[in-house]
Order: C-alpha cells, then sequence, then structure tokens
C-alpha cells in the first residue's frame, strides 16, 4: 500500500511541472506585448515600462521561468499589478469562502444524489427510477445561473427564508456561516447531484445483478443491509472517481455561483483579475486551482486502493 501510494505521488510531479509551465506562458499567450495589453489601452510609455519590469520581462523566458519556479517553491506567487499586495495574501483573503462553499456542496451532493442513485436502483423501470432519471436530465440541462437566479427568487424574495446575497465567516457562527452558503450550494449542486444520481444508479444495477446479491436475499438478508452494506460498497469504485472528478465542475462553477449571489472567494477574484489584467493574480488562481485538481485525484487513486485491493497492483 505504501508503495503505490509513494507511486502515485511521484506521478503528480511532472504533472504539476507541465501545469506551471502551461501556467507561466499563459502571460505570453496573449497576441501582442504583454506589458502593453497588461498596461491597457490608456497607459504611457512609462506605465508599460513599469509593468515591464515588475514582470521581469526584460529576461530572457527561460531565466524568468526558472525565476518563477524558484518564487513559487517558496510560496512567493508574486505581487498583484493592481493592488500590488503579494498574490499568495490576496488568495489567502478570498480562499476561504470558496473553500466553504465547495465543501457544502460537495456534502450535501454525496447526502442527496447517493440514496437517489440507489433508490432508482432498486426501484429500476419504477416511477422512482423515472423521476431520479428526469432530475439527472434537468439538473445537466439547466445553467448554474439560472438555477442560482431561480432559487434566489423562491427561497430569497418570494419566501424571505434565507439571505439573498453575501458571505458571513464561519468564526461568527455555524448558523450564520451555513445560512449564506445554502442558496449558492443548492444552485452549484444540481449538476452534481444530476451526475452523481446516474452514475451511482448505474454502478448499483451492475451490482444489483450479481450472484453474491442473489445468494443474500435467498438468506433473508433484508433490502437495507443489500442495499447500503453489501452492494453500495462494491459499486462504490465509479461513484468515488465522480465525486473526484466532479470538483472540477465545482471550480468552474463556482465563478458564476459566486458572481451571482455576491461571494467575496475565488471565483470571483478571478473574474475580477481578468477584467483588470492582472496577470500574477490569474496565473496564481490558475495554478492553486490546478495543484487542488491533483491533489484531489491523487486521494481519490488511495481511496481506490483501500476499496479495491487489486488496484494496487
Amino acid at each position: 500500500m505504501l508503495k503505490y501510494i509513494l507511486t502515485r505521488i511521484l506521478t503528480t510531479v511532472p504533472i504539476m511541472a507541465v501545469v506551471a509551465l502551461f501556467v507561466f506562458s499563459l502571460l505570453y499567450i496573449t497576441p501582442g506585448d504583454p506589458a502593453a495589453v497588461i498596461a491597457g489601452d490608456q497607459a504611457t510609455p512609462a506605465d508599460i515600462d513599469r509593468v515591464r519590469e515588475a514582470l521581469n520581462l526584460n529576461e530572457p523566458y527561460l531565466i524568468r521561468f526558472a525565476t518563477w519556479v524558484g518564487q513559487v517553491v517558496t510560496g512567493d506567487l508574486g505581487r498583484s499589478i493592481f493592488t500590488n499586495l503579494p498574490v499568495a495574501t490576496v488568495i489567502g483573503q478570498r480562499i476561504g469562502p470558496t473553500l466553504s462553499l465547495m465543501a457544502v456542496t460537495i456534502i450535501l451532493a454525496v447526502l442527496t444524489a447517493v440514496p437517489l442513485g440507489v433508490l432508482a436502483a432498486w426501484k429500476a423501470g419504477k416511477l422512482a427510477d423515472r423521476l431520479v432519471l428526469l432530475l439527472s436530465v434537468l439538473g445537466f440541462s439547466i445553467p448554474v445561473f439560472i438555477v442560482g437566479y431561480l432559487v434566489t427568487y423562491i427561497f430569497a424574495v418570494k419566501l424571505g427564508w434565507l439571505p439573498l446575497q453575501g458571505y458571513t465567516p464561519i468564526s461568527e457562527g455555524i448558523w450564520p456561516w451555513l445560512r449564506k452558503l445554502i442558496l449558492p450550494a443548492l444552485a452549484l449542486s444540481l449538476a452534481y447531484i444530476a451526475l452523481l444520481a446516474r452514475i451511482t444508479r448505474s454502478a448499483m444495477l451492475e451490482v444489483l445483478a450479481n450472484n453474491f446479491v442473489k445468494a443474500a436475499r435467498a438468506k433473508g438478508v433484508g433490502p437495507g443491509a443489500i442495499l447500503f452494506i453489501h452492494a453500495l460498497k462494491n459499486a462504490a469504485v465509479p461513484v468515488v472517481t465522480i465525486i473526484g472528478t466532479g470538483i472540477g465542475l465545482l471550480i468552474g462553477g463556482a465563478v458564476v455561483t459566486e458572481t451571482v449571489f455576491a461571494i467575496p472567494g475565488l471565483g470571483r477574484l478571478t473574474v475580477d483579475a481578468i477584467l483588470q489584467r492582472d496577470y500574477p493574480v490569474i496565473q496564481g488562481i490558475v495554478l492553486l486551482f490546478s495543484f487542488l485538481y491533483v491533489l484531489i485525484n491523487l486521494m481519490v487513486d488511495i481511496i481506490y486502493a483501500m476499496l479495491d485491493p487489486r488496484i494496487r497492483y
């Protein structure tokens, strides 16, 4: 097991190296002079020179890349062009709301989708199964921003049950923190729930057709034990896969969701940085999201090995 984990960790090193190269090259993919693009249309030659000096654009590409990697390894992501604050500080100020939103969304999605998928598989071909499949289709068909505006109108404007927008830190209390996150998490989780419920249903249907399930039924084992002890454990690998890869959906959806609900997280910071052409901040955010995605996939691979020892070999 330890050998497998070390092997998986080592395989992430070249992946992060390629990601770092791509992130650093974002500045140079833009057509024209990067310094002029960042400085804006109304910039003077002095402004352009200031940006070029701040980003060390006068140095050769490989030297700049090596310098940048050395800074990143030590936690230095550069400085924001517009606020002059360290990028790590800017990201640190905004990462809390985004992680909170993603955590609540994942918990809500898993607690909702897995039971729905199990129910649909148990009642295959019946009304409950058809309703779950209908939810899956709707979840993929409706964009996040439409769901956001819809739940806001119903639960915040019409019923007045939940706050409209904003974010409250968890340090001010669990309920105030959670109350501000329910609506955005609900909007963000719909597509995730649809995907996870459908995969859970498919995996459960395959497992329920196995002989060991038939044997358990013949021995008089109850439906609850068959579904959640015997079948779900054996169907867990594809479910865990979707839970892990679905993080990519959350990262993309967080940008829209945080904009709709005025949450001061990394999603809104990304939009602001793009509009301001603040490339150091954009590079830092993309690098962070890429690292989180690689880390989550590493954790999923380790969970695979725990669920199915054959994967280690």
